[in-house]
């Protein structure tokens, strides 16, 4: 099993700044991708940003420029810095990751963390 500890959530005014952390552990063979999702209230799930074991990155066009995401290869931790932060980013964000453990390859889910961009 693997494990997903979201952090760095919280409330921040428009035109401000977050940094997103997820950390994995758990019996981790390889890592194929990882990323964020967010779901806003009434809205579907979105994929925001991935990374690739590669260190490929897409991101979702309406944050291309203003989000990073990025990869520690030795703590198995994906980060998402988030600039520049609209009130219609509101939502909560989900780290998602597809990993090889001894039961194969399957998908992981953190269990989210909230952000508001309110003034």
């Amino acid at each position: 099993q693997v494990q997903l500890v979201e952090s760095g959530g919280g409330l921040v005014q428009p035109g401000g700044s977050l940094r997103l952390s997820c950390a994995a552990s758990g019996s981790i063979f390889s890592i194929y991708a990882m990323g964020w999702y967010r779901q806003a209230p009434g809205k579907q799930r979105e994929l925001v940003a991935a990374i690739t074991s590669g260190g490929s990155r897409n991101y979702v066009d309406s944050v291309k420029g203003r989000f990073s995401i990025s990869r520690d290869h030795v703590t198995n931790t994906v980060y998402l810095q988030m600039n520049s932060l609209k009130p219609e980013e509101t939502a909560v964000y989900y780290c998602n990751g597809e990993f090889t453990t001894d039961q194969g390859v399957n998908d992981y889910w953190g269990q989210g963390t909230q952000v508001t961009v309110s003034s």
